[in-house]
């Protein structure tokens, strides 16, 4: 997949539709395959937190990707520098879809995405202000890397129906637990997971840790239970000690999503 340079696309709180290449009455110019991005007002939650979200609306055909888009693709990044009162930054990303393109297969969504974001003051006393800087990325028949500079409006007085539409699709958690085997490999590790009576289209599979990466995971059966085994790369190029504590696998289905924290070793 080829990336092209970056485009900067300064938003405040949001940019009106327009076409590719164009500028629009508040002389903000749009990329490819992008028709607006705003941080939403939302609202403060009954924990005193705030609710926004990124909403992302797409032209006819185009992508974006989720935040473990599989072996290509290039996962939302955010900078909150420009924000105040900001403390913990909870991502609330509801279920993807799959993407085939290009030969390549990842995770993602079409036309829309609504990412609800949950802050939590940093002073509970004072309101927080939002503002930041996202790098994503874009896909239809090419790929193009984006980043906008978004401010969101004042928290509204009631929660929004599109935000809450969105937290209704979050993967549900489960308690229990996938055995999984762990295995050294020339560059790394692999990862091959197991689910008791379980079938999905799609499993990702993530390494709570920074600069690994994980491939595309292999699915398939042993008896009547779904295989997962996905490698993992750390920088070193290396073995390294893998926690399976830190994984967190997602099964991902058509109507539904479940994710896992953590799976119970296996030896045999």
């Amino acid at each position: 997949m080829k990336w092209c340079a970056f485009l900067l696309v300064s938003v405040a709180p949001a940019f009106a539709q327009g076409g590719v290449g164009q500028v629009d009455a508040a002389g903000v110019e749009h990329p490819p395959g992008l028709v607006s991005a705003e941080l939403l007002p939302g609202w403060v939650t009954p924990e005193g937190n705030r609710m926004t979200a990124l909403a992302l609306r797409l032209e006819p055909g185009w992508k974006t990707y989720w935040r473990s888009p599989g072996d290509a693709g290039v996962p939302p990044h955010f900078d909150w520098q420009g924000s105040s009162n900001l403390g913990q930054v909870t991502m609330h990303w509801p279920r993807p879809e799959t993407i085939e393109s290009g030969g390549e297969r990842t995770l993602g969504y079409h036309d829309m995405l609504v990412l609800p974001i949950e802050i939590a003051p940093a002073d509970t006393t004072g309101a927080v202000d939002l503002a930041t800087t996202v790098d994503f990325g874009l896909c239809d028949d090419i790929c193009v890397p984006v980043q906008v500079r978004l401010t969101a409006p004042p928290a509204g007085s009631a929660p929004d129906p599109a935000i809450q539409a969105a937290l209704a699709q979050v993967p549900e958690t489960s308690t229990a637990r996938p055995q999984c085997r762990v295995e050294e490999i020339e560059d790394g590790m692999r990862v091959t997971a197991s689910f008791d009576h379980q079938d999905a289209p799609e499993v990702a599979m993530e390494l709570q840790a920074d600069k690994v990466w994980v491939s595309q995971p292999e699915l398939g059966r042993q008896g009547d239970r779904l295989t997962a085994s996905a490698d993992f790369v750390a920088e070193s190029g290396k073995p390294f000690a893998l926690d399976t504590n830190a994984l967190r696998l997602t099964l991902i289905g058509p109507d539904r999503a479940t994710e896992y924290l953590g799976c119970d070793t296996v030896t045999d």
